[in-house]
């Protein structure tokens, strides 16, 4: 439960202001279909992350681990500065709309994630903790929550949300388990 818990919160502020979460603002002002799109990014996201959770479980496989402590350790500090880092929308990521609702936000959704910080988040968190379908589950849930009400509600909140008080905390959240990590906080998971 732990993983799950986890995955949720920091995926889910990590997300606020992330190029997906500006990608979920674009699909739902240019189509103004919420089902197809909120459908796609569960999907895209399951895919991706799934992934991602898979290296991150071959990674803490192939280290050994004290090795695996610092390499944690360091990139959570590394999200941690990563996540104040404000993102943009790619022009193309927004070129795909001749593929449908549902299959241009899955596509885009997708690709968009690679080597963003959620799906490197996945992965350090499948590396940390011993559950893949916990992390996956968790890393969903984060984004779903991040972008659904992006999705619906789109301009209504985007003003209002403090962008960089959540990416304060979301970042204050990853260096702790970066700090943590390296102070042996994980031993019981072989780490």
């Amino acid at each position: 439960m732990e993983a799950f818990l986890i995955s949720t919160g920091i995926v889910a502020l990590a997300e606020i202001g992330d190029k997906t979460q500006l990608l979920a603002f674009l699909l739902a002002a240019r189509f103004r279909r919420p089902l197809p799109i909120v459908a796609g990014i569960f999907v895209a996201t399951i895919a991706n992350h799934a992934f991602a959770a898979a290296v991150g479980a071959l990674v803490s496989q192939l280290l050994g681990p004290n090795v695996m402590r610092w390499v944690l350790g360091l990139s959570f500090l590394a999200m941690a500065a990563w996540i104040l880092v404000p993102d943009e929308i790619d022009e193309e990521e927004s070129k795909l709309a001749r593929y449908g609702v549902f299959l241009t936000t899955l596509i885009a959704f997708f690709l968009a994630e690679m080597g963003d910080k959620t799906q490197i988040a996945t992965v350090a968190l499948a590396a940390r903790f011993q559950s893949m379908a916990a992390v996956v589950a968790g890393t969903t849930v984060g984004m779903l929550l991040a972008n659904v009400p992006a999705v619906y509600f789109g301009e209504r909140i985007a003003g209002k949300v403090p962008l960089k008080l959540v990416h304060g905390l979301a970042a204050l959240i990853f260096a702790v388990l970066g700090v943590l990590t390296l102070l042996g906080a994980g031993a019981q998971f072989g780490f």
